[in-house]
């Protein structure tokens, strides 16, 4: 069976196209060109062999092309094991993400080549690792055209990371509100005098907002494009690429940043539950598992030591997500951390609610973990205790789901400053809930924190 993804609609040169568990993307006349010039030139192979590109292969498809005829060139690619989006991602995965499409830009510029846009959709994480997924994004240049990505670049790079960076505020409830991501009109008035002093900001935030409040006017009276020559490109790109690589975070411990280090577990516990999720894995071996409320992302390790062979994990602390990304960037490990609201997953949205995909939609774990996440679901945001083992359940066929007793230490810092209206939170219920949605096939009790 085959099915046109939903977020490829608004390319006129392909498709892609997923047929059962492959990955496929169709070509047509208005990319063949386009498509045939970077293919022929080596370009598309040199930026796969330099990891900057998605690897593809030509393939054969009859049977697509009876579902789409126009199509010049069929192109398979390998599947991806999660599909995220930018506003679920760390400070460092939206920067290293930035670096990486600045860099392929410089990367075709060298070889007579540039692309057409600058959506941070294009590009995604294997791991920790960025890759660029759209092929038909690749075009020859033309001397002296602007760079045509250059507001979309700024709107959903560079502005978002200048939020976080010069403001502390993490964007993601703005980009995932406009997928089109941060206006520069809309982003200049809330930052400080003193990083308006930066050219960078100067250039391409504050002026780019000021030229689109004139964008009708200037418009109507237009009597010459400008024009951009190839080394003023690169260099435009070189400083971007400059500032952005400069970028950091404000300092400052999170709420559950050190959760690992702080928590109600004695020595005996800890190593009674690791060895509980060691089994588990050990037993399954799943292919993808995804641990819901990883921190620092000890228990994905454990996971990957165990026998996974891959590991999403997902958090709602930046702190906690930040020291997961650096630890597994270091070891080039296959675990990909992301921010998650469980209490609010990514919904469906865009053109016809179909657009970007919800996280239910994407999930495809074979196996989860769920360690001293449902109090936060249950306590910390009123989600009735039946619902958010129902949630947690959902994600995959088997897993291990923590229920920390009213009596842990972390349980009883959500319930200091409000009054304890959750009667149903028992060991008993917890049970009863999981056994109505499933079979429990081991319980262990991890002393008066288990």
């Amino acid at each position: 069976m085959s099915m046109i993804d939903p977020g490829s609609f608004r390319d006129p040169g392909g498709r892609v196209i997923r047929q059962g568990s492959r990955i496929l993307r169709t070509v047509y006349e208005p990319g063949r060109a386009a498509f045939e010039a970077a293919r022929d030139a080596g370009v598309h192979q040199a930026a796969i062999d330099a990891k900057f590109l998605l690897p593809m292969i030509e393939v054969d498809s009859d049977a697509l092309r009876d579902l789409e005829p126009q199509s010049a060139h069929v192109l398979e690619h390998p599947v991806l094991p999660f599909v995220s989006y930018p506003y679920e991602w760390t400070f460092t995965q939206l920067k290293t993400a930035a670096i990486h499409h600045l860099d392929f830009q410089l990367f075709l510029l060298e070889r007579g080549f540039t692309l057409s846009d600058a959506t941070a959709y294009n590009v995604q994480f294997i791991g920790t690792k960025p890759v660029f997924i759209d092929h038909l994004s690749i075009i020859p240049y033309v001397e002296g055209g602007l760079w045509a990505g250059h507001r979309q670049f700024c709107m959903q790079f560079l502005n978002p990371l200048v939020l976080w960076a010069k403001r502390g505020i993490a964007p993601h409830a703005w980009f995932r509100g406009n997928l089109e991501g941060i206006a520069p009109e809309d982003l200049s008035p809330l930052l400080p005098l003193t990083s308006k002093f930066s050219f960078t900001v100067a250039a391409h935030i504050v002026a780019q907002g000021r030229v689109q409040r004139r964008a009708v006017d200037t418009a109507r009276h237009a009597t010459k494009k400008p024009s951009l020559g190839k080394n003023a490109l690169i260099g435009m790109i070189q400083g971007l690429r400059s500032y952005i690589g400069r970028l950091t975070l404000k300092g400052g411990a999170t709420v559950w940043s050190d959760y690992a280090n702080k928590n109600s577990y004695g020595t005996a516990e800890r190593e009674g539950k690791q060895a509980f999720v060691a089994e588990m894995v050990a037993t399954v071996k799943p292919g993808q598992l995804f641990d819901i409320g990883c921190n620092s992302g000890d228990y994905s390790q454990l996971a990957l030591d165990s026998g996974a062979a891959g590991v999403i994990g997902f958090d709602f602390d930046f702190g906690a997500l930040e020291q997961a990304y650096a630890r597994f960037d270091r070891a080039n490990a296959p675990v990909l951390p992301l921010w998650l609201d469980a209490a609010n997953p990514s919904p469906d949205q865009g053109w016809a609610g179909s657009e970007r995909m919800s996280f239910g939609r994407r999930a495809n774990a074979d196996a989860v973990l769920a360690l001293a996440v449902i109090h936060h679901l249950a306590i910390g945001r009123n989600v009735p205790l039946d619902m958010a083992v129902d949630w947690l359940m959902s994600l995959a066929p088997t897993g291990v789901i923590e229920f920390p007793s009213k009596s842990d230490p972390m349980v009883q810092t959500l319930l200091a400053t409000r009054e304890d209206i959750f009667p149903g939170y028992t060991e008993e219920a917890f049970l009863a809930a999981v056994a109505a949605r499933g079979a429990i096939l081991r319980q262990d009790h991890l002393g008066d924190a288990g």
